[in-house]
């Protein structure tokens, strides 16, 4: 890979855009591969894939899920305690392109300060807040503001009010705080951040080639999780990760890779 490339982030463009497209195609142009959202989505109009958080704000909400959402829902959470970890975030959901532009934009107008600070913990509260609140309303409480719902229906069916949500997130980022949403209030990022501890495809630090030139600390959304970097080799262990990528392109001394975690990390 040349060094200081772009090659995970062109991938997870194409990624993220290929699901779009899948998703407008089954929905509009009836081509079956894709029908649904990211909430519930029918696969080649054969199972669904349902998102485990949204399914348990259902059950929370005291309402009967059906067997294909529960089952579509487990073979989602398995992927991704298993498999991805918290890759949702960076190769799936549309809100991190938005988050992107955001943190482009602040390097072209240099804008470095937050103008608040949310402890990134905030998106465990609200969490079991929706799950709570879901109890008492009887609604999948989370469900009704979702952005990343609201912002794909608007995508596929043309609705105009999810517009309006991304555009509060790229506000929001741009001038209040650096990954604001993504970072530190999202809910199912921190549902996908619970569950991601074993997965087996995670970042590798090989602490023998480190520099220490902290480049990876400059690109990673969640630089927390880099705690080993310049210490010690090992696998990023931390469930807030979220695969992205960053830090093995930017890094110039070969110490990042991503590789399969055997599950023997403490």
């Amino acid at each position: 890979m040349t060094k200081s490339s772009n090659k995970y982030l062109i991938i997870r463009r194409i990624v993220q855009f290929s699901i779009l497209l899948l998703f407008i195609a089954g929905n509009i142009f009836s081509i079956k591969i894709l029908t649904g959202n990211l909430s519930t989505a029918h696969v080649f109009d054969s199972f669904y894939l349902s998102d485990p958080y949204a399914v348990l704000q259902i059950m929370f909400s005291g309402f009967i899920v059906g067997t294909d959402a529960l089952i579509g829902a487990l073979i989602v959470f398995l992927f991704y305690v298993l498999i991805g970890g918290r890759s949702f975030c960076s190769w799936v959901c549309p809100i991190n392109i938005i988050s992107d532009i955001a943190l482009w934009l602040r390097k072209i107008f240099k804008i470095e300060s937050n103008y608040i600070n949310i402890n990134r913990k905030t998106r465990y509260l609200l969490l079991f807040l929706g799950l709570l609140l879901s109890a008492i309303t009887s609604v999948a409480a989370f469900e009704i503001i979702n952005p990343i719902s609201i912002i794909y229906r608007s995508i596929i069916f043309g609705l105009g009010f999810g517009w309006a949500i991304a555009f509060l997130i790229l506000f929001f980022d741009l001038f209040v705080m650096k990954y604001g949403w993504c970072g530190h209030l999202c809910p199912l990022g921190g549902f996908y951040s619970l569950i991601s501890k074993i997965h087996l495809i995670k970042v590798y630090h090989n602490e023998d080639n480190c520099t220490n030139c902290g480049k990876c600390f400059i690109v990673c959304p969640e630089v927390q999780v880099m705690d080993i970097i310049g210490v010690k080799s090992g696998f990023i262990s931390s469930g807030e990760c979220t695969n992205c990528g960053r830090c093995i392109e930017k890094c110039n001394d070969n110490a990042l890779k991503f590789s399969i975690n055997k599950f023997s990390y403490k």
